[in-house]
């Protein structure tokens, strides 16, 4: 194993005996769902660096696989909407932490009288090789964990999530991304990485790495303020800014002209006549704006129309799109 890899486990056994609050930082708040109540134990270990629970992503009690389980509290929420024996599949490589998720568990338990431990499958193994069946699972989930791999393991803790998955499955993951350019310095060093800090790609490579895969359908759900890296406390001349973003990869067909990005753009058209038609599957209806694909902006925009005006990336995407 890369040493950046051991020191990652080393990272996250500590923080399985010792809960530590501080090392993952979000403003991003836990879902809160009716009757559910998380211990206080797993908010102390909400390592995550988003929100990756939606009801939109789990109807009818979907097969779920969550990817390095920390203290269990995507797991719990995940369980809320698949009451199922083993519904739930949690994946983690450090024994510790796995041992002091199970405890985690039993204090849900307590504490949710609809929820039972054994809607929960724990199980040792790593992103890069998963211990999960080909096209199982409906929706996967990681949360601060694909950001801490070099280039070779993320394409293959990618092409793992794309291989459980069914057709139509969902990923949906939280990373944190830096536009700006990081210099050996930071990338190099493991600790840092481990924590989350130095291997965040650029957005469009984060994307493009998913895409690369074969995912057909990426949705940015979410871009908020992680950390910054300022010179004197990091090995860096330049004050570096880092954002969360919060992701839903589809494994979709990939169209002939390649993958549908929604990255929160919209069109409006605003013309005289009853509808517009791009003869491309899509329908705009006179101020109506309808969300679309960057690929479908970009198409719609080189038309030059005088009565179709495209928003700017807003960085959130809800579905209802143009794809």
């Amino acid at each position: 194993m890369d040493s950046y890899l051991d020191e990652t486990i080393n990272v996250y056994r500590d923080a399985a005996l010792k809960p530590d609050v501080g090392l993952c930082c979000t403003t991003t708040p836990m879902n809160a769902f009716p009757g559910l109540e998380i211990p206080k134990i797993m908010q102390e270990m909400n390592y995550g660096c988003g929100s990756i629970v939606s009801a939109n992503d789990l109807a009818n009690e979907p097969n779920i696989l969550y990817v390095g389980v920390g203290g269990g509290m995507e797991l719990l929420q995940f369980s809320y909407f698949s009451r199922t024996e083993n519904g739930v599949i949690g994946v983690d490589i450090v024994d510790e932490m796995l041992h002091s998720c199970a405890d985690n568990l039993l204090e849900a338990e307590k504490l949710n009288p609809w929820f039972k431990k054994e809607f929960i499958d724990l199980r040792k193994g790593s992103a890069l090789a998963l211990p999960v069946a080909d096209n199982s699972i409906d929706v996967a989930g990681q949360n601060c964990l694909f950001n801490i791999f070099k280039a070779d393991d993320l394409k293959q803790a990618l092409m793992e999530i794309y291989r459980v998955l069914k057709p139509g499955g969902r990923l949906v993951m939280s990373d944190p991304v830096c536009d700006q350019t990081m210099n050996d310095a930071l990338r190099n060093d493991d600790r840092l990485r481990a924590l989350c800090l130095t291997g965040s790609l650029t957005l469009n490579d984060y994307i493009k790495s998913i895409t690369d895969i074969g995912f057909g359908t990426i949705e940015i759900r979410a871009k908020r303020p992680y950390r910054v890296l300022a010179p004197g406390q990091y090995p860096t001349d330049e004050l570096l800014y880092i954002e969360s973003v919060e992701v839903c990869a589809i494994k979709d067909p990939m169209p002939a002209d390649g993958p549908c990005v929604f990255t929160g753009k919209a069109a409006i058209y605003y013309g005289e006549k009853e509808y517009f038609d791009d003869d491309k599957g899509h329908v705009l209806m006179p101020n109506q704006p309808l969300a679309v694909c960057d690929k479908t902006a970009g198409n719609l925009a080189a038309l030059k129309r005088d009565d179709i005006f495209i928003s700017n990336s807003t960085w959130f995407y809800d579905g209802g799109g143009c794809c």
